[in-house]
């Protein structure tokens, strides 16, 4: 017999086994997860049923029930916790028959991983015809980087292949994940996740990337200007390099992925950033097996236990190359990025473990603000010159910003192109019936075409890791939000401190903005900490300004972070942190930042 309503004696007694069985079942996942996407697919089986408890446990109607039961006889601090868990339980009701689909999804999509991750990469030489051994990530970064314009050629056509090799899967895939989201009553898989990840609706959500579209395409005529003066310019193996990859090489030595540890660990410590007691674990090279995109997960979730904080745990990685040109800048500004990540909900201070995931009521868009907001500093001039240094211990030269911004001026209105590329594929392929290979890859060169006004066609958003994983897929819209974010967040901190860099009281507003995690809807959020509504004034701004405002605000901010003392302390960003690689540890800071640091550098060297 079905036992009846109430099943807990107290909203306590409910509130902690919600908490305790959300962060078990989380965590359970999260570590497996950890695993497969760092190379060990034995665990590919347990990943995937203990997502499916985890997802059973989200979608309990009976628990949901319990919840509504016990809200009616609470009132105050209690009242609105509960509130949150139902809010939460809503939003991942399924109707009996959608769960098996979601299933084969995850089933397909751990094929398509494991093949993606165990083939062997790399390209033919244009010389000699032998078989050079190159990740996804290396080749993208030749493509930029290597002068020979045959190698970029090879490296480029090579990439156009690869996602050929799981293809009709793929296809499948799209077509399940549309089956499942019109089970729950939804357009198909996009408007599932626009609804889901932002509370918006597709036509509120592709308007604003439509806006920004049609108020920047005219700079696609500056590109068509420079090319009479770069002939091959538009060819897609040779725009990186011909735009930018001179000063990719010069800008290299200031980059070494050797000073990760202290440019990161520094800056944040300068910012009064940390983590709260929390565990923080960085796997940050590239190597044969592992997941070829940076991101950052949470496998203990801050939440409270007998009316005590317990803290969060945060995995990071990038996919650093140690001595390959360019792969140093990239690394960096990646673990800036996701130390964002892990900072944001790290600081939490809600009770309640369903608010402090990364997942919904979590939005993309609010949490690619912290982190992107944080990977702005570390690109931007005033940290470049007062962090990054030579082997000689020389500052980056502002001459160095001063050329690059002059030959890469006619494409900043462009900036968000890349990101309409992804959004507006994803978008049409869900919304195609009848889908096949063949109409992907055609949607595939049209939104290249479109986005990008290249001579040649592409299909390299097919390389784009995030289409093929469930909770990334369809969320690329987040990053342009975010975009629009950080430019309205930066804005506001710079007209009410004047600097950012090296800023505690900066980071004590995001230290305060990130306690609240997602307890409150991301668009509120964004008010609370800017104190307008989130908007693309602030972004087309900036992108817009003339190069001459650019050049005078650089020199003004890099004038006023003068006055600013150096931060000279010993870095303690209050949290243990653990340095890996796959399953090796190379050192931790259980006796201090800087002796990891140290014992970083010297792994480092070895594997070059």
């Amino acid at each position: 017999m079905k036992k009846t309503l109430p099943r807990f004696s107290s909203t306590k007694a409910l509130l902690e086994y919600l908490n305790t069985t959300f962060a078990r079942l989380h965590k359970n996942y999260e570590e497996l997860f950890w695993l497969s996407y760092m190379g060990d697919h034995s665990v590919d089986k347990s990943m995937n049923n203990a997502m499916a408890l985890r997802d059973s446990f989200n979608a309990n109607p009976d628990l949901k029930k319990e919840v509504e039961f016990h809200i009616k006889r609470s009132k105050g601090i209690l009242k609105q916790r509960l509130e949150l868990w139902k809010h939460v339980f809503g939003l991942y009701q399924l109707p009996p028959h959608a769960l098996p689909i979601k299933n084969k999804i995850i089933e397909l999509e751990t094929i398509i991983r494991k093949k993606h991750t165990s083939r062997k990469e790399g390209y033919l030489d244009p010389k000699t015809g032998k078989f050079t051994v190159a990740s996804k990530g290396k080749m993208r970064t030749l493509i930029t980087t290597h002068p020979d314009e045959m190698v970029r050629k090879t490296c480029f056509e090579t990439l156009e292949q690869m996602p050929l090799d799981t293809i009709d899967e793929f296809v499948e895939v799209i077509k399940l994940r549309n089956e499942y989201a019109q089970a729950l009553g939804y357009q198909d898989f996009y408007d599932y996740k626009a609804r889901l990840d932002e509370g918006m609706s597709k036509k509120e959500l592709f308007s604003i990337f439509e806006n920004i579209y049609d108020k920047t395409k005219y700079a696609f005529k500056n590109i068509r200007k420079l090319e009479k003066g770069k002939p091959g310019l538009r060819k897609p193996w040779n725009f990186g390099h011909m735009m930018s990859g001179s000063f990719i090489k010069e800008e290299d030595p200031y980059f070494q992925f050797e000073n990760v540890l202290s440019y990161w660990g520094r800056s944040f410590a300068a910012m009064g950033i940390n983590f709260q007691g929390g565990t923080v674990q960085l796997d940050l090279l590239d190597r044969k097996g592992k997941s070829n995109n940076g991101f950052c997960h949470y496998p203990n979730v801050v939440h409270e236990k007998n009316g005590k904080r317990l803290p969060g745990s945060s995995n990071f990685t990038s996919n650093a190359i140690p001595g390959q040109v360019g792969s140093g800048a990239q690394g960096i500004n990646t673990v800036f990025h996701e130390g964002g990540h892990a900072a944001d909900r790290l600081n939490s201070f809600q009770p309640d473990a369903c608010v402090n995931s990364e997942y919904p009521p979590s939005t993309v868009s609010w949490a690619e603000t912290h982190s992107t907001f944080m990977d702005t500093i570390s690109d931007s001039i005033e940290w470049r010159t007062r962090y990054a240094t030579n082997s000689k211990g020389e500052p980056y030269p502002l001459d160095l910003f001063e050329r690059k911004l002059r030959v890469a001026f006619p494409l900043r209105p462009l900036d968000m192109m890349h990101i309409c590329f992804v959004v507006f594929f994803e978008k049409e392929m869900y919304e195609t019936k009848n889908l096949t290979r063949e109409k992907v890859i055609a949607i595939a060169r049209k939104m290249y075409k479109k986005y990008f006004d290249r001579s040649e066609d592409s299909i390299s958003v097919l390389n784009i890791p995030h289409i093929y994983t469930w909770e990334s897929s369809a969320y690329y819209h987040g990053y342009g939000l975010a975009e629009l974010g950080v430019h309205q967040w930066r804005e506001y901190f710079f007209k009410k401190y004047g600097y950012i860099v090296d800023n505690p009281r900066v980071g004590k507003e995001m230290e305060k903005i990130w306690s609240y995690a997602s307890s409150y809807p991301a668009k509120t959020l964004v008010k609370m900490a800017t104190g307008k509504k989130l908007g693309p004034e602030a972004y087309i701004r900036d992108i817009t300004k003339p190069l001459d405002e650019i050049l005078k605000n650089a020199h003004a901010k890099i004038k006023r972070l003068e006055k600013v003392p150096l931060y000279t302390k010993p870095v303690n960003l209050k949290g243990k942190i653990t340095m890996v690689h796959g399953k090796k540890k190379i050192a931790d800071n259980s006796k201090s930042f800087e002796d990891m640091d140290m014992k970083y550098r010297k792994w480092l060297k070895t594997m070059k």
